[in-house]
């Protein structure tokens, strides 16, 4: 039977768009390995509106118990792109020797050095134990600086590594002798909730700060650039869904659900998040004034590369996050 020209021209419809659907259906799976906080409502935002699904991701989020699982899974393959404080990132290349490659920023990670309630003043933690995740990275750089800012210098009390910010929190809760902490939301609202008390914002000692931002093997960027870029680009949409006005109720009901915290601590966190001038950088902008504190920090309190630090960019690549702006 001869085909007329219409009836050709509708096949090759059906067959593009059985294509393209069969293309949407073959999603590529994402492990993507993160501490359970405030910084990952963009990641559930693109999640449950989609946006990821709509560039044929579908991401699967892990909690990390601590910065060592979190870095030796990424440097093994066991998770695509890790979201935590950039530091972490440092260490891994400068310690581990992995070739890793920082590509979206998002906040300063809002740490408070958090005591026991019968602490009033720095001087009261000479001598105690203080609680850190890793003692040689990210905030427990910022709680060194901090203390010796204050006249307290590395011996004048005791650094236990015991985990990230919930373990840290829930130590803290059960034993006294645990006296301070670097503590980040939504776990310093809970912590003030515990009768625990802050004794002042990390930023207001350091400037500005890059914390957390997302970083990844840099060959796997390579060999994955269209996927990277998709991502980042689901990443800034959810972003953007969350701190537009009229998804406000949304977005902190998906912080209730997705971090298990009372709707109050899930609103405090909304709005220190959503803050115009000191909240999370439009569209996850990296911070590169923050970043060279960063590495000023690790070249002071670990006196790594003899004081002086590298260029930031030995650790950057920006091209992935640039090319998804471009696409947005």
């Amino acid at each position: 039977m001869q085909m007329t020209r219409r009836t050709i021209l509708a096949a090759t419809a059906v067959t593009v768009l059985g294509v393209a659907g069969a293309a949407r259906a073959q999603k590529t799976n994402l492990k993507v390995i993160v501490f359970p906080n405030v910084g990952n409502i963009p990641i559930f935002a693109a999640q449950t509106q989609g946006l990821f699904a709509r560039r044929g991701l579908n991401v699967d989020v892990v909690n990390t118990p601590n910065s060592d699982e979190l870095r030796n899974g990424l440097a093994e393959g066991r998770y695509a792109i890790a979201h935590a404080a950039v530091d972490n990132a440092v260490h891994m290349a400068e310690v581990a020797r992995a070739d890793i490659a920082i590509v979206m920023g998002l906040d300063n990670g809002y740490n408070e050095l958090i005591v026991q309630p019968e602490i009033n003043s720095y001087e009261d933690l000479r001598g105690k134990i203080l609680l850190v995740d890793a003692p040689n990275t990210a905030y427990a750089l910022l709680l060194y600086k901090m203390l010796q800012e204050r006249g307290l210098r590395k011996g004048d009390y005791v650094v236990k590594p015991v985990g990230g910010t919930t373990q840290r929190l829930q130590t803290m809760v059960s034993d006294k002798t645990a006296s301070g902490a670097m503590i980040n939301p939504p776990f310093t609202f809970r912590a003030e909730k515990a009768g625990l008390k802050s004794l002042g914002k990390a930023v207001d000692v350091t400037g500005p700060y890059q914390a957390t931002g997302a970083w990844v093997m840099r060959q796997w960027a390579k060999d994955n650039s269209e996927i990277l870029v998709r991502y980042i680009q689901a990443y800034v949409e959810g972003l953007r869904w969350t701190f537009d006005p009229a998804n406000k109720t949304a977005a902190i009901a998906l912080l209730v659900e997705r971090l298990k915290i009372p709707t109050e601590t899930a609103v405090q966190g909304y709005e220190l998040a959503a803050h115009p001038t000191s909240g999370y950088a439009k569209d996850a902008k990296f911070n590169l004034a923050g970043f060279n504190n960063v590495l000023k920090l690790r070249a002071e309190m670990l006196g790594q590369w003899s004081g002086v630090p590298p260029a930031p960019e030995k650790y950057l690549d920006m091209s992935y996050y640039d090319r998804a702006l471009a696409g947005l």
